[in-house]
Parts: C-alpha cells; sequence; structure tokens
C-alpha cells in the first residue's frame, strides 16, 4: 500500500476518494454507497468531500458508508471562503459534522482564499483544533503566492496541505508549487487527477501505456499521479467497476520508459504558468 506521511506523523494512503458530484441523484444512492464502501475495502481509507457537495448532499452519502471503526478511515471536508471567518466557520464546521455523523474531521480545508481573511481563517481552524473538533487544517486551490501569505499569519505555517487540480495533462504546479510543498513537508492533494471528463482516458499515449501493463488508462493515470510520493489523489468513482480500476494504481510501477513516453505527449512546464482550477 502506497502511503503519505503529513508533517504531524500522520500516514494516510496515497490514493482516496473524492464525492464532488455524489449525493446529486447522478446514479442511485445505493449505488454510490456501495462504491465507497467498496474503496475502504480496498485500501481507499481517505475521503474527501465538502460543505460545497450538492450543498451538503455528499457529506450525508458519506455518513452512510462510515464503518463502525471510525479511526481506520482519514475523513476531510472543505468550508466555502465566504463562511471562513470566525463565527461562520465554527457554524459551517458544526453543521458538516452533523451531516456527516461524526464528532471530529481529520482535515478541514478552506475551499479557495476568496475574500478570506487569512489571520481570522487560520485562528479559527485553530480554536477548532483545540476544541477537539478537527484534527488538522489545510486550503484548497491556493498558488504559491497565497500559499506564501498564508505563512506570513501567525500559525499559518500549521498547514496540513493544498489541494489543487493535477494530473497528467494539467502538470503546472510541477514548476513551483509542487517542490515548495515538498521543501516544508506540506503533501499536496490532487483533485481530478483523471482529467475533468473522459477525454484524458481516451488519449493514445494513455493507451498504449496501458496496454503494456495490462491495466486501464485510468489506473495509469492515477499511479503516475502518486509515482513519485508527496501527492495523495481523490479521484471519484460512483460505481464499484470504477472503484476497482482506481485502486489498481496502487500495486502500479511505472518505469521509466513510461515517464518518457507520458513527458513527451505532455511535457512538463518549463515556466510558471497560472494554478488550473475548476
Amino acid at each position: 500500500m502506497k502511503t503519505i506521511e503529513f508533517a504531524d506523523g500522520t500516514v494516510v494512503p496515497a490514493l482516496g476518494q473524492g464525492s464532488w458530484h455524489l449525493g446529486q441523484e447522478r446514479r442511485p444512492a445505493a449505488q454510490e454507497v456501495a462504491a465507497l464502501r467498496l474503496g475502504y475495502e480496498l485500501g481507499l481509507r481517505l475521503v474527501d468531500t465538502a460543505e460545497m457537495y450538492g450543498e451538503g448532499r455528499a457529506e450525508e452519502l458519506i455518513a452512510k458508508t462510515l464503518p463502525g471503526e471510525r479511526d481506520t478511515l482519514y475523513l476531510v471536508s472543505k468550508v466555502y471562503p465566504q463562511n471562513a471567518r470566525r463565527a461562520a466557520l465554527r457554524k459551517a464546521c458544526d453543521a458538516s459534522l452533523r451531516r456527516l455523523g461524526v464528532p471530529r474531521l481529520d482535515l478541514y480545508l478552506l475551499h479557495w482564499r476568496g475574500g478570506a481573511d487569512l489571520a481570522e481563517t487560520v485562528a479559527t481552524f485553530e480554536e477548532l483544533k483545540t476544541a477537539g473538533k478537527i484534527g488538522a487544517w489545510g486550503v484548497s486551490n491556493f498558488d504559491v503566492t497565497d500559499m506564501e501569505d498564508l505563512l506570513r499569519v501567525p500559525q499559518g505555517e500549521r498547514c496540513a496541505t493544498n489541494q489543487v487540480l493535477y494530473n497528467v495533462a494539467s502538470r503546472g504546479i510541477e514548476f513551483d508549487l509542487l517542490p515548495w510543498c515538498a521543501a516544508r513537508r506540506m503533501p499536496v492533494m490532487a483533485y481530478s487527477p483523471l482529467g475533468s471528463g473522459a477525454g484524458l482516458l481516451r488519449h493514445p499515449a494513455l493507451r498504449e501505456i496501458a496496454e503494456r501493463h495490462h491495466t486501464t488508462t485510468a489506473a495509469l493515470a492515477l499511479a503516475w499521479a502518486i509515482r513519485a510520493g508527496g501527492v495523495i489523489a481523490i479521484p471519484e468513482a460512483g460505481d464499484q467497476a470504477h472503484v476497482r480500476t482506481n485502486a489498481q494504481a496502487l500495486s502500479l510501477t511505472l518505469d521509466a520508459r513510461d515517464l518518457a513516453d507520458l513527458d513527451a505527449a505532455f511535457p512538463p512546464p518549463r515556466r510558471k504558468v497560472p494554478l488550473d482550477i475548476l
């Protein structure tokens, strides 16, 4: 099992599960519940959600999947920036805990910077930690300049992670953000590691390399995302077949030829590029 260690020593799977579109009647709820539970069984025991996802419906769906042994699962949620002031943040956290049916989040993220007062947000995150309502906090969709601003506020260095868009076709963070985080022992969480839509998974280069390994393009793309450590990928899968495919990435190792072929098809950045956001 590939794992990632946070700066505080917490170890989590390098491959988890996302929930952006879950709980929104795109599929039968029972199908999505079964998919998440299968993921836990296969080792994908980090699950990411947010108050934004279906305005809480994804959190409510996840509540139906949580195992009795709560400490075997790493639970992540996110707060809107407009709810990141002290009173609103405390209220938003309580609402997420209520929808999830748990007393504590393992990790709580500011979903994007927006107009949030970083000093007030960080201070409130720390209050929530002291109260035992969250284990750690982090951010999402922050570029290097945002991260540098964050570290200037009191206790900003306690940020556990930055969740950003990252996949083989969207590699901009490799130029600056990824090494910036690595230097501070701050894992990056990669959302949309399979791209947006199915286009990436049909790319000829991915198909050719996947065939060499007798696997799927999805497993290949995920194995690439977590190839070097320091990255936690959180693909969404609403059915059990896709979960099984995603889990194959945990046992797939890419060789130098694979990586060179992917670099040729999807060149790494040679300069600073704007942060990709969905």
